[in-house]
């Protein structure tokens, strides 16, 4: 369900995002950077592949509490509404700020927060273990009786929501920012100035940050990015890496008990005998340059187009995940993620790359030469 109406509304974000780029360049301002947006694209193409043959696994533990664990039977459809309205943004709210609480749940959301721009790209710039991680957070609304298909819309309304908080051309927008999560909130979220850490987790209400403490007005520039760069625009590199980044500080604690305990502490928190991360004591890491790569014009393009295919061909699985044999999604969803580890590869210059893309142009070949011979290879299972 979710799924669906994110596949509906991914032409909505292409064009919004044509629109951020056209206003930011009347105003004379630029707020992309190319290889930056194809490393948050990316992200977000991993996260929605990885659904196309998990999202049923993950809404099933919710149906199953549904089913067999639900306190409440609601009479009124409009009650049932309004309760995961209110419910879908607290669990919401205290989901997204544990995941900036404890390492484990950090080191899955932490991929939304790599990116050191910020525009509404970064909006798409998702991680695929959140999938799993927030749906834990929200079970006891199947206990308290919020159908499925009811859950699932409410979902996707919030998270669809917060696509257009994604921007610095918006300003602050009034009375509303009393009420309601804006660019202008969420600019603080996404910054790494001392003053804004850890701030702002709303979905679309402020009253759980007002309630809860963790509100901040902005008032001064942001710095965006997260304190550990990633140095890396490969989106499937930045899946992984804050696990592997985890994995190696619980190996170098020298206590046993650290080894356990950096799992569940918070992100600041350091091991006895583990180095800090560098620039984090003095501050410096606030006026650290932009991680960037630069590449010819023509392989600009080249990957661009490439990537635009992806990017179709991600949007299809999306849509026909439920109609389409499993071989042909599964042929698919490995040619997306092989597009998406090369494109970043050959902006970034790396040596691996250009190999690794004739490669994969000679599996698209013969991906399509199958295709066209009958599909007998996509129609089992």
């Amino acid at each position: 369900m979710k799924a669906t109406y994110i596949a509906f509304a991914v032409p909505f974000f292409f064009l919004l995002i044509a629109v951020e780029l056209l206003v930011a360049r009347a105003r004379r301002r630029q707020v992309y950077r190319l290889v930056d947006a194809i490393g948050d694209l990316g992200c977000g193409m991993a996260q929605q592949v990885a659904l196309v043959f998990l999202a049923t696994v993950i809404l099933s533990t919710y149906v199953w509490v549904y089913d067999h664990l639900r306190l409440v039977t609601w009479q009124s459809g409009a009650a049932a509404w309004g309760v995961a309205f209110v419910g879908v943004d607290f669990f919401y709210y205290w989901w997204h700020r544990l995941s900036h609480e404890v390492n484990l749940l950090w080191a899955a959301h932490v991929v939304h927060h790599q990116s050191e721009d910020y525009n509404l790209a970064v909006a798409l710039r998702q991680a695929v273990l959140t999938s799993f991680t927030s749906q834990l957070f929200f079970l006891p609304l199947g206990l308290l009786g919020v159908p499925p298909v009811v859950f699932a819309s409410v979902n996707a309304i919030n998270t669809l929501y917060q696509f257009w908080i994604h921007t610095e051309l918006v300003g602050k927008l009034g009375w509303l920012e009393d009420w309601i999560n804006t660019p202008s909130h969420h600019r603080v979220h996404h910054a790494v100035n001392p003053r804004y850490l850890d701030k702002n987790y709303g979905g679309i209400f402020m009253v759980w940050d007002r309630l809860f403490g963790t509100f901040e007005r902005e008032d001064e520039p942001c710095v965006y990015g997260v304190v550990r760069p990633l140095g890396s625009f490969n989106p499937l590199w930045a899946q992984v890496e804050p696990l592997v980044s985890l994995l190696r500080a619980s190996l170098a604690a020298p206590r046993p008990l650290d080894k356990l305990l950096i799992w569940v502490k918070s992100p600041a928190w350091r091991p006895a005998g583990v180095a800090p991360y560098p620039g984090v004591e003095d501050g410096s890491y606030l006026r650290r340059a932009k991680y960037d790569a630069r590449a010819p014009r023509s392989l600009q393009l080249y990957v661009v187009a490439q990537f635009a295919v992806g990017a179709a061909a991600t949007t299809a699985l999306m849509f026909t995940q439920a109609t389409a044999p499993r071989p042909l999604l599964q042929v698919g969803g490995i040619l997306v993620v092989l597009t998406l580890a090369t494109s970043a590869g050959l902006l970034e210059g790396k040596r691996w790359a250009r190999p690794a893309e004739l490669l994969r142009l000679g599996l698209v070949a013969l991906a399509f030469a199958a295709y066209a011979r009958g599909g007998a290879p996509f129609t089992a299972g």
